[in-house]
């Protein structure tokens, strides 16, 4: 996708969404509606969260903000999470979407093997994904495919390594004296 690009949409809805849907409701309505884009739903503490494969991260992203009665047109946040290097997959990206008409909350989340970390850039979505991809960028390693912008944001140019992955160093790869 060239800079800030929209995705193709390609006309799909999820059947019949009204505006007194909770999150869970919308959740079953998108993996009965589209299968392929929902791993799995988990409903934990009040939270609705979906598990998106990441070659369907964009359409779903499409479609949860443009389709008329579920309206998630504010990404809150996208982070990324490592689970530690004993794990597989070891990466997540959380997108935290909200309504500002319906006032709901749902978590999409891609899961991401080590040797892989890639998925595509929601910045043709969401603007406000580029500052939030970038920092999961720099601070985890992951790669956003298609990013118009994706370089460090938080450590300098010349850091080496992602200082938020569980394996690395807590004092950095410099050595420091306590002298």
């Amino acid at each position: 996708m060239s800079e800030l690009q929209q995705p193709e949409h390609h006309h799909t809805q999820i059947s019949e969404p009204n505006q007194n849907q909770t999150p869970s409701q919308i959740a079953e309505a998108l993996q009965r509606d589209h299968p392929e884009w929902v791993g799995e739903i988990i409903n934990a503490l009040g939270e609705t969260t979906v598990i998106v494969p990441r070659e369907h991260i964009i359409e779903a992203c499409s479609l949860l903000k443009t389709t008329p009665g579920l309206d998630f047109d504010l990404l809150t946040d996208l982070c990324g999470f490592d689970r530690g290097p004993e794990e597989e997959p070891r990466f997540e990206v959380n997108y935290h979407l909200f309504s500002t008409t319906r006032y709901h909350r749902l978590r999409l989340k891609v899961v991401l093997n080590e040797e892989d970390p890639h998925v595509a850039t929601v910045t043709g979505v969401w603007r406000t994904a580029n500052w939030h991809e970038r920092e999961t960028y720099d601070l985890f390693g992951v790669v956003f495919d298609g990013h118009p912008d994706l370089r460090r944001i938080l450590l300098p140019e010349d850091w080496q390594g992602h200082a938020l992955r569980k394996d690395f160093p807590l004092r950095g790869y410099e050595p420091y004296s306590l002298t």
